[in-house]
């Protein structure tokens, strides 16, 4: 894993490598370990490396063919590298034992054709001297980030937004579309849009050709045209899943393993074990005995069966300490402290390891978010199957102790614009003139909250919502110098595991039900057979009920720069904060929202 950062002026100027040095300066974080920085002209690439394959020298970027024809600066890892090398050999002469050779050779061979044998995390740019164009790629399900900002007759590309804001002159202006889905749906990833206006993420599974002045971006990879049948029995998911984890244990540098507790997590971990004979030092969080997102109890089921167990125990003493530090590190406000968690989690594998494979994915494939469950009953209700509806919502109620699917349900069944008005009603704070001029994205009230089936649903959450975790925790994890690597975001598990039937995912109101069978005997029972859902939570509104943090929010609500933005009314605001300083309600993810927000405008744009 690295950072990979670009310039092209469309007008012929030289680029100035002084320019890149900045880019790269500002996120060396994401590679310690080297730079390097090639100039032709008007491109420029450049590129900081963070060693996991081959940790010589040889593996320096950006690499070039040996007749210097192409150029590749290059951020991820290619797990089937060494598969590649083997069908590659009988015609390439390799230099390196590095996975980046492996995808310029695959490139010269086969061109953007090659992207389809990749299984891996990936976004690189190869520049191609001979016909002076440029490809940016990304890989199939936005693992790894790329953004790109067109500015005159100069693009400019990197890993993370702070490189491109490093060099211009002025920081764009706030995107209003991104922060209105930001405060009304808890939403942010969703499009190619960012908080800053004009600052494009390119979408996954997309890349972009960039050939004189010309700039286009096409999809090489369309997740609903490559489903294949699901897994028709439980022993086939875990074997695949299986193949994926013995894939990203590859490694030239420690691998560890996040553990929450929850079902995901423990699979991997416990699977590297059982099936590959690999034992994973693991990294989690946990609190006070007893509080609210404490999982130890279930983490302690693996005692004994790892070799080393590492604990961060997040305090509000820390959070306040550290929040200065995780809006930076964040670059772009998000609805909720659960990626101080993961943060944390970050900073106490650091030194520890250097890659440490995660769980993520699951609860989008899988129905593990509550709310989902809403479009399994939308579904029904149109099949007039109501006495299965009416049991399966019993059992939810029952199971989960929550109303969270029921409700969304009934929230699933209105149109479109109803849909956002009432989103937009509850979020009582917003200013009267923000509200009206507003409006939810389409990909969130067609595509998202549209669905017309659980299956269509849960595609669209993996292709639309569940990049921005992704997001999240590569800049967290990037901060400390670590690799997050994913096994259930292999393709060949994701396009089976989105064609499983209803009763494989939600059966008698249990969600992810064919992975709960397939880790049965493999896992504890009290894993398995857990119902809540907690994922990386912190007590947040605890912590933002504490004295410190509540003179810190009410000077933030009551600055005049807060109330001159018009995105939220302070008066309200204020309301209800109070509300929940009186316990009468639970607002943390509210309070939270207006303040990082705030503070995210001070540190990115005011200045």
């Amino acid at each position: 894993m690295c950072g990979i950062a670009g310039i092209i002026h469309f007008d012929g100027r030289p680029v100035d490598p002084c320019q890149l040095e900045r880019m790269l300066a500002a996120m060396r974080y994401r590679g310690p370990d080297d730079s390097g920085v090639f100039v032709d002209g008007n491109v420029g690439l450049g590129h900081v490396r963070l060693s996991i394959i081959d940790l010589s020298r040889d593996g320096r970027q950006p690499m070039s063919s040996a007749d210097g024809d192409l150029t590749l600066s290059y951020n991820g890892e290619i797990y089937d590298y060494l598969e590649l090398k083997q069908e590659l050999a009988t015609e390439c002469r390799f230099q390196t034992k590095t996975d980046t050779e492996v995808l310029l050779h695959a490139y010269r061979k086969w061109g953007l054709a090659a992207l389809h044998r990749l299984n891996g995390m990936f976004a690189f740019a190869i520049y191609d001297r001979r016909n002076r164009e440029l490809h940016l790629v990304r890989d199939r399900f936005g693992i790894k980030p790329l953004y790109y900002y067109r500015t005159g007759e100069t693009l400019f590309f990197a890993s993370e937004p702070i490189a491109i804001l490093r060099i211009l002159d002025q920081a764009p202006p706030p995107d209003d579309r991104t922060i209105y889905d930001f405060l009304v749906y808890n939403r942010t990833n969703h499009t190619e849009r960012s908080f800053f206006e004009g600052l494009r993420k390119l979408q996954h599974g997309h890349y972009l050709r960039i050939s004189g002045a010309q700039v286009t971006q096409q999809p090489w990879y369309r997740l609903r045209e490559q489903l294949k049948p699901g897994f028709p029995t439980p022993a086939e998911l875990k074997e695949s899943l299986t193949s994926s984890i013995e894939l990203r244990l590859r490694s030239d540098v420690s691998v560890g393993a996040c553990l929450s507790g929850g079902l995901d997590s423990s699979s991997i971990v416990a699977l590297a074990a059982e099936e590959l004979g690999t034992s994973l030092s693991t990294f989690s969080a946990a609190y006070g005995e007893g509080d609210h997102g404490d999982e130890t109890r279930f983490i302690e089921e693996f005692r004994g069966r790892v070799p080393e167990m590492h604990y961060t125990r997040p305090t509000f003493d820390d959070f306040f300490a550290d929040l200065d530090d995780f809006v930076e590190v964040m670059q772009e406000p998000v609805p909720g402290t659960s990626g101080y968690a993961e943060y944390k989690v970050h900073e106490l594998a650091h030194g520890h390891t250097t890659v440490l494979l995660n769980g993520q994915g699951v609860d989008e494939m899988l129905a593990g978010y509550l709310y989902l469950a809403g479009f399994y009953y939308k579904e029904l209700f149109w099949g007039l199957r109501w006495g299965k509806l009416a049991r399966e919502m019993v059992l939810d109620v029952v199971t989960h102790r929550s109303l969270t699917g029921p409700m969304a349900f009934g929230y699933f069944l209105l149109p479109a614009q109803l849909k956002d008005s009432v989103s937009r009603m509850q979020r009582g704070y917003l200013t009267p003139e923000f509200a009206r001029a507003g409006s939810g994205d389409e990909t969130i009230l067609e595509e998202l909250y549209g669905a017309p089936s659980l299956n269509d649903a849960l595609l669209a959450h993996f292709e639309r919502k569940f990049e921005h975790h992704l997001v999240w925790g590569d800049r967290s994890s990037m901060r400390f110098s670590l690799e997050l690597r994913f096994p259930f975001l292999d393709h060949r598990f994701v396009e089976r595991a989105l064609c499983l039937s209803n009763e494989q995912v939600l059966r008698n109101g249990v969600t992810k039900v064919i992975l709960r069978e397939a880790m049965a005997g493999v896992l504890p029972e009290a894993i398995v057979g857990r119902h809540d859902k907690i994922g990386y939570e912190t007590p947040e509104a605890e912590w933002f009920r504490q004295p410190a943090f509540v003179e810190f929010a009410m000077d933030i609500l009551g600055s005049t720069r807060f109330k001159d933005r018009g995105y939220v009314s302070a008066t309200r605001a204020r309301k209800q904060y109070e509300r929940h300083l009186r316990g009468d309600s639970d607002l943390a993810t509210e309070i939270w929202k207006w303040i990082h927000l705030e503070l995210w405008f001070r540190k990115f744009l005011d200045g």
